[in-house]
């Protein structure tokens, strides 16, 4: 998918490309061994513009049966303490760093990561949040480019360039241990306060109207070679 720049890279600008264009190049992808397996591609869904970005890690068995991200019991973890950052459903944009499921749930692998996270970069980039709120260690490894475990990363913001970054537990994760459901619950609710007092005045149009219309670099969507 041409140079791609990790979140945070120096020169990293939004682009006026939608998420329909993105999905539309990934069309059938057969970049890895996943498309062997898969039921359904799962790219993303939610609100477009979106100020709070949510990343985890791949689909599951009812994500990848129904096309969409954590719509099984993560799912219904997320959506019920999302009321403590004051936010719903509709208010966010949730994606994967695989948008297909390993067999048995299994952790990703180095190439699927290496062929599949071209998309989530141009996500991000489409979208232009002012936070990203990396889910479980394979999220939070990918966008803070760190092997750090996420108990260590978690209860605290990581900037990367424009982006804000909040890593937490997975839901899933927390769902089998409630002490870090509980700390989950304590994210959330820092999330919530980081919201309320920064304004929403440093995010995509901001961004945007610092690129020239005329920077056809920033503008248009590379082709993606299989």
């Amino acid at each position: 998918m041409g140079v791609m720049h990790i979140p945070g890279h120096t020169g990293q600008k939004p682009r006026e490309v939608s998420l329909d264009e993105i999905r539309s190049v990934m069309g059938d992808c057969r970049a890895c061994q996943l498309y062997q397996t898969r039921t359904n591609i799962v790219f993303g869904v939610g609100n477009p513009r979106a100020r709070v970005m949510f990343v985890g890690e791949a689909p599951g068995k009812n994500e990848d049966l129904q096309g969409e991200p954590f719509v099984g019991r993560a799912g219904e973890n997320l959506n019920r303490i999302l009321s403590l950052a004051g936010l719903e459903r509709e208010d966010i944009y949730i994606a994967n760093v695989l948008k297909c499921r390993p067999p048995q749930n299994r952790n990703p692998q180095a190439d699927e990561v290496l062929a599949c996270s071209p998309y989530l970069r141009e996500q991000i980039r489409s979208i232009w949040p002012d936070v990203i709120v990396t889910l479980g260690n394979p999220a939070s490894h990918f966008v803070l480019k760190t092997e750090v475990g996420i108990t260590k990363l978690r209860g605290r913001f990581h900037q990367m360039g424009h982006f804000t970054v909040m890593p937490t537990f997975h839901p899933a994760a927390a769902l089998r241990n409630p002490a870090w459901q509980a700390l989950l619950e304590e994210d959330f609710r820092m999330l919530g306060a980081y919201l309320a007092e920064h304004p929403v005045d440093v995010g995509l149009n901001a961004a945007r109207a610092a690129v020239p219309e005329n920077d056809a670099a920033a503008n248009a969507l590379p082709e993606i070679e299989e």
